[in-house]
């Protein structure tokens, strides 16, 4: 039993880690696109990959959910499970593809890509192999084959990332000095849309790297297995597109909002970079996820213990806060993560990541509707938050720009955490340590308006020093109170130790 644990722990570790070091390794793209690429640029790859994560929700309809719960069914065979998947995924990933390509005109009106319809199509092509090869990914999950998993997911992700540094940087040089060596396949005119051309090409490698999960069983369409896989998947389609538009619609929607297109690209360029910055919240939010949902689960057998609901939400809370005054404290040096072309949205990276911790409390929250079997409380919190969002776009952002968008973002999340806490303490009430909690957030509060506020320091070298002494006044206080150095376990280890 405990080899199994430790095999499970180390399965999940591979598989959590991976995850986390991909988008990690995308988001050290940023620095690169904004001094690469013009707001408008920028705007566009914002706007495009808005689509995309919808997109990607919408092809693989919770299939990949749906896979999982089904191959692991006694009375049903995990070959036939594994081939309806790759059938049904296969039909309406092509069927999208010729879709567009039909009517490809009309579709690249719609989202405002006219003169741009290459844009669209190649970004078609790649979702549609994206959401096809979830399935072999989710097939190696199921063998228990993490090593190969991580490796190819990161080898795409590294692919990807070549490939658009070649074009972006390499590119550019070799046809300033020799044109005619790249002349053949290379427009510099062409910029933005060899980003694009990057993911495909990154998308085409991993799809041939998986031949191999394609081949060594009988492909079979069980169509009675199908309607059940749907019928399971259906809901789950339905929460992940809620899910997915709170964190995208803005992106979506953007273009259509301003009369100059121009205009409503170069603010979404900028909003887009800054958002970015604000995006390390949201890695620590789901490494805090990878880390606490199996222990949560593990620990939570019993529902009437309360204990581990209540440490994690303090913790996180704790930690989210420090993150936020580290980043804010030395934003002065976190900025440059961002062109200098960029840098009047900064403006917006505070409240994003307010909206980002805001966010994550709903996240621990959601545990309860999860234990009780109450999911669909999930998808019309998020439909709610959706609502909320675009409402706020629509109206406020074509009057007052991008900073609508963070306020949106903010909104949206703190009125899912209140409904989902009003409702948690309804069907499974948990008694948390909300004056302490809230405690703790209006002290790092008072920390930001004393260090980014209120208090001015021209002197850059002194007005880190003293940010930092403020830093260290919320780590001393939270040492103090909750978090003992003795239980952080790399620091227990070596107390052990000595």
């Amino acid at each position: 039993m405990a080899g199994g644990m430790k095999n499970l722990a180390k399965d999940t570790a591979i598989y959590g880690l991976s995850s986390i070091l991909g988008k990690f390794i995308n988001w050290l793209l940023v620095p690169f696109y904004t001094r690469l690429l013009t707001q408008v640029e920028y705007g566009v790859v914002t706007n495009m990959y808005g689509f995309v994560a919808l997109l990607i929700v919408l092809l693989t309809y919770g299939m990949e959910t749906g896979f999982f719960r089904f191959v692991n069914k006694e009375e049903e065979n995990p070959k036939t499970v594994y081939s309806t998947t790759l059938i049904s995924i296969a039909f309406t990933s092509v069927l999208f593809v010729l879709l567009c390509w039909f009517n490809l005109g009309s579709i690249s009106d719609v989202m405002g890509y006219a003169n741009h319809s290459d844009y669209v199509i190649v970004m078609a092509v790649t979702v549609a192999i994206d959401a096809f090869v979830s399935i072999p990914f989710a097939y190696l999950r199921y063998k228990k084959r993490p090593l190969r998993f991580a490796t190819l997911r990161l080898l795409s992700i590294f692919l990807t990332i070549a490939f658009t540094l070649f074009f972006l940087l390499a590119c550019p040089y070799i046809h300033k000095v020799n044109p005619d060596l790249i002349g053949w396949f290379y427009d510099p005119d062409y910029k933005v849309g060899y980003v694009f051309v990057a993911n495909l090409l990154g998308s085409i490698i991993t799809l041939i790297l998986l031949l191999p999960e394609f081949t060594g069983f009988k492909y079979v369409l069980d169509k009675g297995l199908l309607k059940r896989m749907l019928k399971y998947s259906f809901p789950l389609l339905i929460l992940g597109v809620a899910g997915v538009l709170n964190q995208t619609i803005d992106r979506i929607i953007y273009p259509s909002l301003f009369d100059d297109e121009q205009e409503a690209f170069s603010q979404l360029g900028v909003y887009g970079a800054c958002f970015r910055i604000a995006v390390v919240m949201m890695m620590f939010t789901q490494a805090f996820r990878f880390a606490y949902e199996p222990f949560i689960f593990a620990k939570n057998k019993n529902l009437n213990d309360h204990k581990p609901y209540i440490e994690a939400m303090k913790y996180f809370v704790i930690f989210s806060l420090v993150i936020f005054l580290g980043v804010m404290f030395y934003i002065d040096i976190v900025k440059y993560f961002v062109g200098e072309d960029f840098l009047e949205g900064i403006k917006v990276v505070p409240i994003v990541m307010i909206g980002y911790i805001f966010f994550g409390i709903y996240f621990n929250l959601s545990f309860w509707y999860k234990m009780v079997d109450k999911t669909y409380f999930g998808a019309i919190f998020s439909l709610i938050g959706c609502a909320i969002t675009v409402t706020i776009i629509v109206v406020f952002v074509p009057r007052y720009g991008y900073i609508a968008s963070a306020w949106a973002s903010l909104v949206c999340n703190l009125v899912m955490m209140v409904l989902s806490y009003i409702f948690e303490q309804k069907y499974h009430p948990i008694k948390y340590d909300l004056k302490k909690l809230g405690l703790y957030f209006a002290f790092a509060l008072l920390l930001y308006a004393l260090g980014n506020i209120w208090v001015e320091i021209d002197n850059m070298a002194l007005r880190l020093l003293y940010r930092t002494a403020l830093l260290g006044v919320f780590l001393l206080v939270i040492v103090k109170n909750d978090v003992p150095l003795s239980e952080i376990p790399v620091l227990n280890k070596l107390i052990r130790r000595k």
